[in-house]
């Protein structure tokens, strides 16, 4: 039916008019139903706009008059819920029902009541047990013996004023309850159920949803506290649950029986045919929840947890729907709404730093909140000073009581974990994140990966670890922060220790077997053999290792330091050395600039000599890419001092292929061709055929740099010679796109962007996107030189999408070069 109507001119006064029109199908005839009592209110309201001569009233104006909600008309309408007596009487009233009328249906209202609770012969009738009673109304009157009326209760708490944020998770809730009151919609959903972790805002964002809901469940709205994670361990049993449940239904004590499945049975039969929403809120388990469930299609129930209740999915067919933590634009409305959005604007790195420090999660946003709007006049950043100098990160997110103190609060989730999930727990405390797969979760455990499946799923369940990629498990900085000071506090320092030590083992040598995968040509560092209970990874080949590295470089990154802070300085290096391939590969400069500095630092301070030479060298490329050559020539000319201490020929000329192709980039050639043929002579020396290839392709690039196109070919096709029975794609690659340019500078234009084919060919497969960037470059020259303007533009474009991506200075120096090539062609047209 539609709601839309026209503007509506003057009319008369409805109640107790009496009508021209012929009167509505009499009602003592056929009206069985609340769909056949909703017939006739439909035909009271098109009665009543053909005597105005208007459209019926809409939904909006009769809401308008009433006060009621625009959706709980529409319902009365449609049939699906039978209006209250009250209710009832007003509304055939505006629609302009006689006197004779008005007593008419108010009798077929009752008749209809009385048969669908007669429908269901064990619906008692409480309060006066049954007795008949005479109502008179307004404009008729009526007689009847229906059984009393059931209460209609009101028992949600009151919602948070200022509720912010959850668009998401409001649209699963309103497309959860879709199905309630709409015909033809099929069963409808019943159980809802609200998981996350503690202090994420479950309970007020269920509150406030069922509030704005309220009015589709006319029946009324329970709610129960079940205690499921109280600080004093008194949960609410499900016979107390229901017992509550029977009393707000004005069941008198006498007829409540004594045993739990008799009382589930009267509970479910109180439901049976009403439209209510009860709210379950903070259960523990689905044994908690599962009696409190009913199956009348009318209900909805809704359920909030710390754990998933997954039981509810399978068996009960609940619908489940994740409370994550809040975006960084809802923690600023959170925040603003407490503490006023000028308070915000005039300290933007304060609020951010407020919020990274909760990591968006609303309980500790609100205890800072609450903090600042007790001092109006302080300013924020005085907040901020005070989270960064306290000893202990949770000691500033205490809100005064056990319900709004953070650790307490996380407390309870703890309490609940058998003593094996317990203690992985603590002892990701001793990780250095910001996440963990499964297998690196063993090795820290130091048990088998079937074993630490299992209790992280236990801890997942509980919402104390969050699995955002299959295999892999994150828990936000507070929780982790809470899980160390477990540790710390119950685990001897030993076990700490080795924890630590496990961890970083695994990572050592995963990482070392991935980088030699990556780089045939690099030669091992012999890390120390793991502890029992590691069980490293196995990658088996170049794209195994390339996928490991993408997924945990952030987590070797943190565990460079990680392993400084704890005192392994050698697990530092070794793991910045086998980021080195990785991270060039992709561009992050910064970031392997820092995990090299910490290297350096750590070898330092164990006297560790080729430690140190490997992260000198190391540093010194990252040091070039980043424009600081001054700093870079030092640490190369230090790195070939230790390597030459200490004999070690390949580490000398791995130097000094590095240090010419700084040179190279400056435009020193023949310094570049002098440091090549050095790093030739050495690696000739020690019988390496990896290496003497990547020198000779240095030597042959060198000479074509220099104009000297004989022997630059000669060196570089000797040079592919050697790495094809090596495996080493990247050195195979970068000698094609050395050919490339020998071959362009020779006017073989064809031959060249054959060459620069093969290079992008085996850059794409082993993932090198800023070596791609640059052949891409070369290659763009190469086609406008030779006469394909077009072909070179959109060369020149894919280049400079890449480094966009990658953040990376030298899409300026490309982008410059597009703009002159498609002014150039712009003029030439």
């Amino acid at each position: 039916m539609s709601d839309q109507r026209g503007p509506s001119g003057a009319r008369q006064t409805m109640a107790g008019t009496v009508r021209s029109a012929s009167p509505v199908s009499p009602p003592d005839t056929g009206v069985h139903t609340v769909p056949e009592l909703a017939a006739l209110l439909r035909q009271l309201r098109r009665r009543e706009a053909r005597q105005q001569g208007e459209t019926p009233l809409t939904y909006r104006q009769l809401a308008a008059k009433t006060g009621w909600s625009r959706g709980v008309i529409g319902e009365y309408f449609a049939g699906n819920i039978l209006p209250p007596p009250e209710r009832f009487d007003t509304l055939i009233r505006l629609l302009g029902a006689s006197p004779a009328e008005q007593g008419a249906l108010a009798t077929a209202r009752d008749r209809v009541e009385e048969r669908r609770r007669l429908a269901s012969p064990e619906h008692p009738s409480t309060g006066r047990a049954g007795r008949a009673v005479v109502r008179s109304r307004a404009g008729g009157g009526r007689a009847g013996t229906p059984p009393a009326r059931l209460p209609v209760p009101r028992q949600l708490p009151p919602a948070l004023p200022g509720f912010v944020g959850r668009a998401a998770q409001l649209a699963q809730l309103d497309a959860g309850c879709a199905g309630h009151g709409t015909p033809g919609d099929g069963e409808p959903t019943t159980t809802l159920t609200l998981s996350g972790t503690a202090g994420v805002g479950k309970t007020t964002l269920a509150v406030y949803w069922a509030h704005r809901v309220a009015d589709r469940f006319p029946d009324g709205q329970l709610y129960v506290d079940l205690r499921g994670f109280d600080a004093t361990g008194a949960v609410v049993t499900p016979a107390e649950a229901v017992r509550g449940f029977l009393e707000a239904l004005e069941v008198p004590p006498e007829r409540i029986p004594t045993h739990l499945p008799a009382q589930v049975g009267l509970y479910r039969s109180l439901l049976a045919g009403r439209r209510m929403l009860v709210l379950l809120d903070n259960a523990r388990d689905v044994e908690q929840v599962r009696p409190l469930l009913a199956g009348s299609p009318g209900c909805l129930f809704l359920v909030t947890s710390r754990n998933r209740l997954a039981g509810l999915i399978t068996a009960e067919g609940a619908r489940q729907i994740a409370v994550d933590l809040l975006s960084t634009a809802e923690a600023w409305q959170l925040l603003a709404r407490r503490l006023g959005p000028d308070r915000l604007t005039v300290e933007p790195q304060a609020v951010d730093e407020m919020i990274e420090r909760c990591v968006r999660l609303p309980l500790a946003l609100a205890v800072l909140a609450a903090r600042g709007a007790a001092h109006p006049t302080f300013p924020l950043a005085t907040i901020v000073d005070e989270l960064r100098e306290s000893p202990r990160l949770l000691d500033s997110f205490d809100g005064g009581d056990t319900g709004t103190d953070v650790q307490s609060v996380f407390s309870w989730s703890y309490r609940n974990l058998t003593p094996a999930a317990a203690r992985l727990f603590r002892l990701l405390g001793c990780h250095p994140g910001p996440d963990v797969g499964l297998a690196a979760a063993a090795s820290l455990a130091g048990l088998p990966r079937s074993q630490v499946s299992r209790l992280l799923a236990e801890l997942a369940h509980a919402h104390l670890v969050t699995e955002h990629a299959p295999g892999r498990f994150v828990a936000h900085d507070l929780l982790r922060a809470y899980a160390g000071e477990l540790a710390g506090s119950l685990d001897p320092a030993g076990d700490r220790e080795a924890a630590v030590r496990r961890g970083l083992d695994h990572y050592v040598h995963t990482a070392h077997a991935a980088a030699l995968l990556l780089q045939p040509g690099r030669d091992p560092v012999a890390p120390a053999d793991p502890l029992p209970g590691v069980h490293p990874e196995e990658p088996t080949d170049h794209g195994r290792a390339l996928a490991w590295f993408t997924a945990e470089y952030p987590v070797l990154l943190a565990a460079v330091t990680h392993a400084g802070r704890h005192g392994f300085d050698g697990h530092a290096w070794q793991l910045a050395w086998s980021l080195v391939d990785f991270l060039q590969r992709r561009g992050n400069w910064s970031d392997l600039a820092a995990a090299q500095q910490a290297a350096l630092a750590g070898a330092r301070r164990a006297g560790d000599r080729p430690g140190q030479a490997n992260a000198h060298r190391d540093l010194a490329r990252v040091l070039s890419r980043l424009g600081r050559v001054d700093e870079a020539v030092e640490h190369y000319r230090e790195a070939l001092i230790l390597f030459g201490a200490l004999g070690d020929r390949t580490g000398q000329a791995r130097t000094h292929r590095a240090f010419g192709a700084m040179l190279d980039g400056l435009g020193r050639h023949a310094e570049a061709l002098g440091h090549g043929q050095r790093a030739l002579a050495l690696y000739r020396a020690a019988g390496h055929p990896a290496g003497e290839a990547s020198a000779r392709n240095a030597v042959g690039w060198a000479h074509a740099q220099l104009g000297e196109y004989g022997p630059a070919l000669e060196h570089c096709a000797q040079a592919l010679t050697l790495l094809r029975p090596t495996g080493d794609r990247h050195g195979e690659a970068n000698t094609w796109d050395s050919l490339g340019f020998i071959h362009d500078r020779l006017g073989h234009h064809r031959q060249a962007v054959r060459c620069y084919g093969q290079a992008l060919a085996l850059y794409r497969r082993i993932g090198d996107r800023y070596d791609e960037a640059d052949t891409l470059a070369r290659l763009a020259e190469t086609r406008h030189t030779a006469g394909d303007p077009d072909g070179a533009v959109r060369t020149w474009r894919r280049a400079l999408d890449i480094l966009d991506d990658l953040g990376h200075p030298d899409a300026a120096r490309v982008r410059e070069r597009l703009n002159r090539a498609t002014t150039g062609n712009a003029a030439g047209d």
